[in-house]
């Protein structure tokens, strides 16, 4: 039967609904969005600002950036460290922390101490090149005023008071 089956010769005919017969795929829409997508190149490095006045406590530090130019910028990396006049300054801890804005506020410093920051931008295509690196300064602690050496009489007042700094203060100023 096998044999007189092959030698037969079969007509096949499928039928198919005239949309799906007719049927011309448009690509358009897909073209216009894969030329829409561009890769974005690596933002360019941010330029840190110097510090500003009054942009620091005894333990924070307000930190401020700028980048110019029209990079797409997803978030920003800070990095910071106290600067050290020792020859391991190397080893000192370097503290990263990722923000959106051009600006952050570091705390839980040490006060009367000076940081280095540096900033790269980052996008998708990958991480700039770090900003030139900035020193801020904290402020230092108020000094104790030793109540029991205070001595005064009709025209003077003395009055003394101790630094809790580590670091040398430059100047008080004593408001009465």
């Amino acid at each position: 039967r096998l044999e007189e089956f092959l030698k037969k010769e079969v007509d096949l005919e499928l039928s198919a609904l005239p949309d799906f017969e007719e049927r011309v795929i448009d690509f358009s829409e897909v073209e216009q969005l894969m030329n829409s997508i561009n890769t974005i190149p690596a933002p360019c490095a941010p330029v840190i600002n110097p510090q500003a006045p009054n942009a620091a406590t005894g333990t924070s530090l307000r930190v401020c950036w700028g980048l110019f130019s029209d990079d797409t910028v997803e978030c920003y990396q800070v990095c910071y460290k106290p600067v050290s006049n020792e020859r391991r300054s190397d080893e000192q801890a370097e503290h990263t922390l990722k923000v959106k804005e051009t600006y952050c506020t570091i705390t839980n410093l040490l006060p009367n101490t000076q940081y280095e920051f540096w900033v790269s931008a980052l996008n998708a295509s990958g991480i700039s090149p770090p900003s030139e690196r900035a020193v801020y300064v904290t402020a230092p602690s108020p000094p104790t005023i030793k109540s029991k050496k205070i001595r005064s009489c009709e025209n003077a007042a003395l009055v003394c008071w101790e630094s809790r700094d580590i670091n040398p203060v430059d100047s008080y100023m004593v408001e009465l």
